[in-house]
């Protein structure tokens, strides 16, 4: 379906029940899993991504489909080694193109046996049933901590614990921290010194847990509140004191003009005074946030650039290719500087103000997410495929109906 967007705007206060943080869920289904359902998880995520991780932790079947949830393909694949479960993992033809290798690699050199029954170094999968037993290795971290995640979550389970060896740029910290503050929540001990992670032999401890709210869906209601004349927006579930590498926001848009205060489990938002002229960042260890700067910067009308987007070219989406495309729709003419980069300069190209504008969407959730807050600016903006929200926020379009959007479906 694909929606056209206007926008009347609310002046009263806004109150938003955010969805579930993707990330806590799926890392914590998998310890709950590890620890044979003993645990008790409250709040999970109801989007795509992790409803494809709970049926295929309970699937009976010995093929698996996961369409495009990149994280449970790298979460499953440790997860079934560790288990000895014979399955096969398949996906999307999207994800049938985003590479594992490195994670197979890693595992089949622990003593798993995975095979790649179409590409090599991609899905799908053939899990067969070797239990992975030696404990040392080393992995490339430039690529996807998600790999790494993946291996940590299974260390304590191995036979011999793990010694992992990060090699390389290490992406994206925050979510490898993450991984090992919910272990530890659950009784995991585990070492972190220079570029090794030990974690030895033992078993994940019976708890109870709430999964806070999701950092990476408030960025759009932060988006919502520098382009629109909201008076604030209360977003419920966050902590100040989030696990979350992607809470780094609250600093990112101080800068553009948005304050937050914080109160019980709750963030409000509300306009300060600050304006700046240009906009550096490394998103290194925010990736997930990146396309939501990017589209609110070119409609702020200040010039950026980004470093550190090298995990954006595996995502959903080739997330840089498909920024550059469809800004460009909105006549903003950005470019790739050097790998991992991407930069807008302030040139832009006026449009006429009664065309209608196609956003594609790319199969990916963050590309429908970031761009529908252009419409408080563009018109006739349209939003392809507007259903791929449901991979991490299922209820996007209801909420953004609480502060004034409005959507048509058109063909």
């Amino acid at each position: 379906m694909n929606y056209k967007l206007r926008f009347s705007e609310k002046k009263q206060e806004v109150i938003i029940s955010l969805p579930s943080s993707k990330s806590i869920s799926n890392r914590l289904l998998i310890i709950q899993a590890l620890a044979k359902n003993s645990i008790v998880l409250e709040n999970v995520s109801t989007s795509d991504d992790t409803k494809h991780l709970i049926d295929a932790l309970n699937a009976e079947s010995q093929e698996i489909n996961i369409g495009h949830a990149g994280t449970s393909m790298r979460f499953l694949t440790a997860f079934f080694s560790a288990m000895g479960k014979e399955v096969v993992l398949t996906g999307s033809e999207r994800m049938k193109n985003r590479p594992i290798g490195i994670l197979v690699k890693s595992l089949n050199a622990l003593g798993s046996n995975i095979e790649y029954l179409e590409k090599e170094g991609f899905p799908p999968l053939k899990i067969n049933k070797k239990i992975p037993h030696l404990h040392q290795i080393s992995i490339d971290g430039s690529v996807s901590s998600q790999y790494i995640s993946a291996l940590l979550l299974i260390a304590p389970n191995l036979p011999n614990g793990l010694e992992l060896t990060l090699t390389g740029k290490i992406v994206s910290i925050p979510y490898i921290k993450l991984t090992l503050s919910l272990m530890q929540h659950f009784g995991i001990v585990w070492t972190w010194e220079k570029n090794m992670i030990r974690i030895e032999n033992q078993s994940y401890k019976s708890e109870k847990l709430f999964i806070e709210s999701d950092w990476s869906g408030a960025s759009y209601w932060y988006e919502i509140m520098a382009l629109s004349n909201l008076d604030s927006i209360e977003l419920l579930g966050l902590s100040e004191n989030s696990l979350q590498g992607d809470s780094k926001l609250v600093g990112l848009f101080e800068m553009l003009g948005i304050s937050t205060e914080f109160g019980k489990n709750k963030a409000k938002l509300h306009k300060n005074s600050n304006k700046i002229d240009f906009f550096e960042y490394n998103f290194n260890e925010q990736p997930d946030i990146a396309q939501t700067f990017a589209v609110l910067l070119c409609l702020l009308d200040i010039p950026f650039h980004f470093f550190g987007l090298e995990t954006l070219k595996i995502k959903e989406s080739n997330r840089i290719e498909a920024l550059i495309n469809e800004l460009a729709k909105l006549g903003f003419q950005l470019n790739e500087p050097q790998h991992g980069e991407l930069a807008w300069s302030g040139k832009k190209v006026e449009l006429s103000k009664n065309q209608n504008i196609e956003i594609e969407t790319y199969n990916d959730h963050r590309m429908a997410l970031a761009f529908a807050p252009a419409s408080i600016l563009f018109e006739n903006l349209i939003i392809k495929d507007a259903g791929v929200v449901s991979k991490s926020y299922p209820e996007f379009w209801e909420h953004i109906e609480e502060v004034g959007f409005t959507f048509e479906e058109v063909i």
